[in-house]
């Protein structure tokens, strides 16, 4: 153990920052890098937002917040809820945090005692399990396929529940995935989590960037559910660091305390900036790039299915597309270092994702212009050849 916690040896590192800093390495040497492994979008944050943080800091908005967040974006945030899903979410349940990273650990440490689990996908983003690690739980990862567009179902969640179950996780739109999950199969899920007297935990990071019909928040059909979303996609603002969740009414003073430990407050100048991606001009200007997003997806799926990469589930939101390339490769953190290397291509192995089929699985993010995808897929499809 080197004198450190034995947690410490069961959180993973991201196996894609191997491929990140590879891929900066060869870009600074001069080699031509398509970059397609990064999980964040291409465009810098829309200018209104930029302006709005701008603005705060020439006022000296650089103090302390209240731990829970401005109550400012707390009430727009409940305005977005009513606006979007035609819901009365009272301020009071939202908290701002730093980043979603941040609503999950207060999440977690919330409704896990040390040796419970939560069941969640496998695929799935890994931080999710190693988040439930650090407060002494663990995730229970349930193998999901193209059966269940890779998400966990009512019927899986009952199959797939122990004695120390807690509750289970969903992410809709999914990473790695993209696919989402309907009105009915949140309401599926919930009720059996529900008659097992469990917690539902929604991880809706991705709404927003959906291409199909209108993504449903779980909260239409859950109110007791917990949803965590972020700044950080739709809204484009990664660096910044400002995430929220919905909670039930009588879960916010006990987190808002933990949050007062664990944080003190959020960034000041993000939350004023935040402000600014409600405006009507902003989401004109995160519309558009929605639609560039669609494109790229509407591009790259069937290019590389014709090249050989399989993906039974055409993604649904998000910008990824997970496809299995076990017609290629049995060895996916291998296979991506030597496109890498080889080709000039970046992309995210399968085993970031979990365990199941994982080695023959791939993640490709479309977050790069399509010029740069068409060159990528000339060069998969030298390699491929």
């Amino acid at each position: 153990r080197g004198g450190f916690a034995e947690r410490v040896a069961d959180i993973e590192p991201f196996r894609v920052v191997e491929v990140l800093e590879r891929a900066t390495e060869l870009s600074a040497a001069g080699r031509d890098i398509v970059h397609m492994a990064a999980g964040e979008p291409d465009f810098s944050t829309a200018g209104t937002i930029i302006e709005a943080g701008r603005a705060a800091l020439a006022r000296g908005e650089t103090h302390y917040t209240q731990a829970a967040g401005r109550p400012a974006l707390r009430e727009a945030l409940s305005r977005h809820y009513a606006d979007t899903y035609g819901l009365e979410i009272a301020p009071g349940r939202i908290m701002v945090t730093p980043g979603a990273s941040g609503a999950l650990l207060l999440i977690a440490a919330l409704i896990m005692d040390p040796g419970e689990g939560m069941l969640m996908t496998d695929p799935g983003y890994p931080c999710n399990r190693h988040f439930m690690r650090l407060v002494e739980g663990r995730g229970q990862l349930v193998p999901v396929g193209a059966d269940t567009h890779y998400q966990l179902t009512g019927a899986l969640a009952d199959a797939h529940w122990q004695d120390n179950t807690v509750g289970a996780m969903v992410a809709s739109p999914a990473n790695p995935t993209g696919t989402t999950l309907s009105r009915q199969e949140l309401a599926d899920l919930s009720a059996a989590v529900r008659r097992r007297g469990g917690h539902l935990v929604v991880d809706e990071i991705y709404h927003g960037l959906g291409y199909e019909a209108s993504t449903p928040s779980v909260l239409e059909v859950d109110p007791d559910a917990f949803v965590i979303n972020s700044f950080s996609k739709y809204f484009g603002m990664t660096g910044w660091r400002l995430g929220w969740l919905v909670a039930p009414e009588a879960a916010v003073a006990e987190m808002e305390k933990m949050a007062q430990n664990l944080f003190i407050s959020m960034s000041t100048m993000a939350q004023h900036a935040a402000l600014a991606g409600f405006e009507p001009g902003t989401r004109e200007i995160l519309e558009e790039r929605r639609e560039i997003f669609r494109a790229r997806r509407d591009f790259l799926l069937p290019a590389i299915g014709s090249l050989g990469f399989e993906v039974p589930c055409a993604p649904q939101g998000a910008f990824y597309i997970y496809a299995d390339a076990g017609r290629f490769t049995e060895d996916s953190q291998d296979f991506c270092l030597r496109l890498l290397e080889e080709h000039g291509v970046a992309l995210t192995p399968g085993v970031d994702f979990g365990h199941h089929r994982a080695q023959q699985h791939l993640r490709f993010s479309y977050t790069t212009g399509m010029d740069r995808l068409e060159v990528a897929v000339e060069r998969l499809a030298s390699v491929v050849a």
